[in-house]
C-alpha cells in the first residue's frame, strides 16, 4: 500500500499544487467576501439573504481590501467558519480525487510487454544485454541458449 501512495503522489504531485493555487485564489476572491457579508448581515439582523447578497455583490468587486477587512476586523470569526466549511468542502473534493488516482494494480502505468516489469536485472537471467536477436533496446534473446527460442514479432521492426 505504501508504495502505491508514494506513486500517486508522483502522479499528481503537480495537480495538487495547482488546487492548492486555486484554493487561496478561491479564498481571496470568494470566500472573504462571503465571510464579511455574513457579519454584516448578523449586525443588521433584518432581511438576512437579501443583506448578504447585496454585501457580497459589493464585497466580490473589492476581494483584497475585503480580505484584509476580514483579517483584521472584529469578523475574523464569520471569516474563519465560512473559510472552514469551505475548506472541509474543497478538501473533500481533492480527498475523492486523491483516492480515484491510486493505482487498481501494481503495474498501472508500466508499458505492457515493457521490461521495466522485471525488477533488479532478473529478466537477463533469460535474455542478454549484448548480443542475439533484439527484443527490445538493451534486451536480447541470447541465440546459444538451450531450449526454444523461437521469437514471435507484432508490429514493426526498428534497429536503434
Amino acid at each position: 500500500m505504501g508504495d502505491s501512495f508514494v506513486r500517486t503522489i508522483d502522479k499528481i504531485k503537480t495537480k495538487l499544487i495547482v488546487a492548492l493555487i486555486l484554493w487561496l485564489i478561491l479564498v481571496i476572491v470568494f470566500v472573504a467576501p462571503l465571510g464579511l457579508a455574513v457579519y454584516e448581515a448578523n449586525q443588521e439582523g433584518v432581511n438576512f439573504s437579501e443583506q448578504i447578497i447585496k454585501s457580497l455583490g459589493d464585497y466580490i468587486t473589492k476581494p483584497l481590501t475585503s480580505t484584509l477587512k476580514c483579517l483584521s476586523g472584529d469578523a475574523h470569526g464569520h471569516f474563519g467558519q465560512v473559510l472552514g466549511l469551505f475548506s472541509l468542502v474543497y478538501g473533500l473534493a481533492i480527498l475523492y480525487a486523491f483516492l480515484r488516482a491510486i493505482p487498481k494494480h501494481k503495474y498501472e502505468g508500466i508499458e505492457n510487454g515493457s521490461s521495466d516489469w522485471c525488477e533488479n536485472g532478473e529478466q537477463y537471467k533469460i535474455l542478454n544485454r549484448k548480443k542475439g536477436i533484439i527484443l527490445a533496446e538493451k534486451n536480447y534473446l541470447p541465440v546459444d541458449k538451450r531450449g526454444n527460442v523461437n521469437v514471435l514479432v507484432v508490429g514493426r521492426f526498428w534497429c536503434w
